[in-house]
C-alpha cells in the first residue's frame, strides 16, 4: 500500500514565503542606490503618507522606535527625508520625504515592478486579481481578529509605492500596546491601486 500523499503546506507557510523571497529580491534592487529593504519601505510609506511621526513611521515599516531613530537619522543625513513642525500641532515633530527622496524612489521603481511582474509569471489578469482580493480579505480577517483581542494586536502592512500603484508584500500583527492607535496612518488595503 502506498504512503499517503503528505498534507500541502499551510498557507501561513507559503504566505512566509512569499515575503522572504521578495523581500531578498527587494534587498537587491535597492542596494545599489544605497539602501535596505526596510529604508527603501519607510520611503515608500512617507511617499504615501506624508508627515508621520516617528511612531506611526516605524509601525508602518516593521521596525522598533529605536531602529527607526536609528533609520531617519541616516536618511536625514542623505537628504532623503526632513523633520519639522505639524502644522496642525506645532508640539509634534513628523517626517517627510524629501525632492531628493521621492527622486530616488522613481530612480527605483521600475525594477520593483519588474519584480512584481516576475513574481505574478504564470498567472492571469484574472487570477492575479482573485490573488490581490484574497490578500485583502486575509488581511481583513486578521485586523478584525486582532481588535475582538481587545486592540493587543495592530496589523501593520510592509507596501511599497510602485509607479502610482502600491504592492503589498507583507503584513504582521503585532502585540505593541504603546499607544491607542490613534496617531497611526490609515492602514490601506491589500489590492494595488491608483494613487
Amino acid at each position: 500500500m502506498p504512503d499517503p500523499e503528505p498534507a500541502p503546506p499551510l498557507l501561513l507557510y507559503m504566505v512566509k514565503q512569499v515575503e522572504l523571497a521578495v523581500r531578498a529580491r527587494l534587498d537587491d534592487i535597492v542596494r545599489p542606490f544605497g539602501l535596505t529593504a526596510l529604508q527603501y519601505t519607510a520611503l515608500t510609506v512617507l511617499e504615501r503618507h506624508s508627515d508621520l511621526s516617528s511612531a506611526q513611521l516605524a509601525r508602518s515599516s516593521f521596525v522598533t522606535a529605536q531602529s527607526m531613530a536609528d533609520m531617519i537619522a541616516a536618511l536625514e543625513s542623505r537628504g532623503l527625508i526632513e523633520r519639522h513642525r505639524d502644522r496642525d500641532d506645532r508640539r509634534r515633530l513628523v517626517v517627510a520625504l524629501t525632492p531628493g527622496g521621492r527622486a530616488l524612489l522613481d530612480r527605483c521603481r521600475d525594477e520593483v515592478l519588474a519584480l512584481e511582474h516576475g513574481m505574478l509569471t504564470g498567472l492571469s489578469d484574472q487570477q492575479a486579481a482573485t490573488l490581490r482580493t484574497a490578500l485583502s480579505t486575509c488581511h481583513a480577517n486578521l485586523s478584525r481578529e486582532a481588535s475582538r483581542a481587545g486592540g493587543q494586536g495592530r496589523t501593520a502592512v510592509y507596501e511599497l509605492s510602485t509607479g502610482g500603484r502600491v504592492m503589498v508584500v507583507g503584513a504582521l500583527a503585532t502585540g505593541s500596546s504603546e499607544s491607542t492607535g490613534a496617531d497611526r496612518p490609515p492602514v490601506p488595503d491589500v489590492t494595488t491601486r491608483t494613487a
